[in-house]
């Protein structure tokens, strides 16, 4: 017995050794963590000394939440040019809302901002959004002919027939007394839209219950990537990986990729008919997919089944989400200014006449609609900001400097609202973009600038104007006062309360 007793007392002064050892190294974790944040924050602090900035908490930084974009137009007014985001821990954005700051960086070859976009790697892969350099420059000139507009030019009738369908079923829901929800009616007539263009898809996704789940699954990851972003708990990867986002994180992503892989799959078997391969080999410009499934880089080698599901993932996403961002929000740009909505039916009416569908000829010449279709883009930028990290020290014309590894972010959504840019920013005036118009090359950047702009720019402008023109001729787009519209900062330009509007259709 007394043996037994001298064992178990050894065994415990065992295990009490152990918990000290592992308590002193935590000690000296939490000790070093400590040091590196206040060495980090003053140096941080003295390099950002002459951009301002509002009053922050140590820990959370600004912790604006869902006011980040009012705040920014507070700053906007407050601070020319530029001032300080902090966010949570020692993580500081540099945003940029000045036209000649923002020339100045996307004119430059610096890296996506390495902690802001790594965070969507699980989701979209290393494709055309997320690469840098050599590997990027490839990639972008060989998706580049996708875009020509001998490509787009049948994409119109294509895009006619998905916001038909959207339309048709708007008629089947009631009318105006019945405020309907259209972000999901529309990010499904787009997804519809990409599908049947850029992957040769075969009927309309609008009518297949299964592609809910994946507009539901890109809106989870739209959400929980940019929350995460803000977030220094969730910045540590194996915290975030248990979380209930984590959890939800890893299912959405599941669902976007069974969703892509299926796309690229079906394409695959169709290209095994001798006769569509063959249909495809004569074509002069190749559709996305199929540029992607038939390219070969410099080296002579075929994209890998990784890079392929990237540069998929990619544009499913961008061709989609950010065109429903962008047509909700016109929608009740429109629906809340109704004498130019009716400026916009008139002139519509005008070129269509008795035609009874719309084509790449008729875009041209929808001068006012595009006007507004412009006007509510800089109200509503679909995507609000984009961040570079600074590869090379940079000094602004107005003479202060950033130096190497910090990270700029360009406020599209502050830019659009500088007053000093476009006087009284928060009116609706479709005539900033009259033709005979002047401004910054910089100044409207609903696409981005420089050399990584929107590849798919022109594609999304020509959604744009079949889906408002389309929608004009048969509907009257009204608000609905007890649900105005919170504009949020995601990835893609969001409701927080979700977009309602009546819709009264015309006789």
């Amino acid at each position: 017995m007394g043996f037994s007793v001298f064992s178990l007392a050894k065994s415990l002064d065992g295990v009490s050794g152990f918990f000290q050892v592992v308590f002193l190294l935590s000690l000296f974790l939490v000790l070093f963590k400590a040091i590196q944040f206040y060495l980090r924050r003053q140096w941080l602090v003295k390099a950002l000394q002459k951009f301002p900035s509002t009053p922050f908490h140590w820990l959370l930084g600004h912790n604006l939440k869902d006011q980040e974009l009012q705040q920014i137009r507070k700053w906007v007014e407050k601070f020319p040019n530029a001032c300080l985001y902090w966010l949570s821990g020692n993580r500081v954005r540099v945003l940029l809302y000045d036209p000649d700051y923002v020339k100045l960086i996307l004119g430059r070859s610096d890296p996506k901002a390495h902690r802001t976009y790594h965070l969507l790697a699980p989701w979209i892969g290393f494709g055309l959004l997320l690469l840098n350099g050599k590997k990027w420059f490839q990639h972008r000139r060989m998706l580049t002919p996708a875009f020509h507009y001998d490509i787009l030019k049948p994409y119109v009738r294509v895009m006619a027939d998905s916001v038909n369908i959207m339309l048709d079923k708007w008629e089947k829901l009631g009318g105006q007394d019945y405020p309907l929800e259209i972000f999901e009616y529309i990010s499904l007539m787009t997804l519809d839209t990409v599908m049947k263009c850029a992957f040769s898809h075969q009927g309309s996704v609008q009518l297949e219950e299964n592609s809910r789940s994946y507009v539901k699954a890109v809106d989870d990851l739209n959400t929980l990537i940019f929350l995460r972003s803000r977030s220094v708990f969730f910045d540590f990867s194996p915290i975030f990986n248990m979380s209930s986002d984590g959890c939800l994180f890893r299912r959405a992503c599941q669902i976007a990729h069974e969703h892509t892989d299926g796309v690229i799959k079906m394409r695959k078997a169709q290209l095994q008919n001798e006769e569509e391969l063959q249909k495809v080999k004569n074509k002069r410009h190749l559709d996305f997919l199929d540029s992607l499934l038939f390219a070969k880089m410099e080296a002579g080698d075929s994209l890998s089944d990784e890079e392929l599901r990237a540069e998929v993932d990619t544009f499913m996403f961008e061709g989609h989400d950010t065109t429903a961002s962008g047509i909700s929000w016109i929608f009740y740009a429109l629906a809340t200014h109704p004498e130019h909505q009716q400026r916009c039916r008139e002139e519509v009416q005008s070129i269509l006449g008795d035609e009874t569908s719309i084509t790449w000829e008729h875009l041209d010449k929808m001068s006012y609609t595009t006007m507004c279709i412009k006007e509510a883009l800089r109200l509503y930028p679909t995507v609000p900001g984009v961040s570079r990290e600074l590869s090379t020290p940079v000094t602004f014309p107005d003479g202060r400097s950033l130096p190497k590894g910090i990270t700029v972010t360009i406020s599209i959504y502050g830019l659009h609202h500088n007053p000093s840019v476009w006087p009284n920013p928060t009116v609706f005036d479709p005539y900033r973009f009259a033709p005979d118009s002047s401004r910054h090359s910089h100044a409207f950047l609903p696409f981005s600038g420089g050399a990584r702009n929107c590849i798919g720019k022109q594609f999304a402008m020509n959604e744009l104007k079949v889906a408002v023109a389309l929608t004009l001729l048969r509907f009257e787009l009204l608000p609905d006062p007890t649900r105005i519209p919170v504009p949020i900062a995601r990835l893609v330009l969001k409701s927080k309360n979700g977009i309602y509007l009546r819709l009264k259709k015309l006789k």
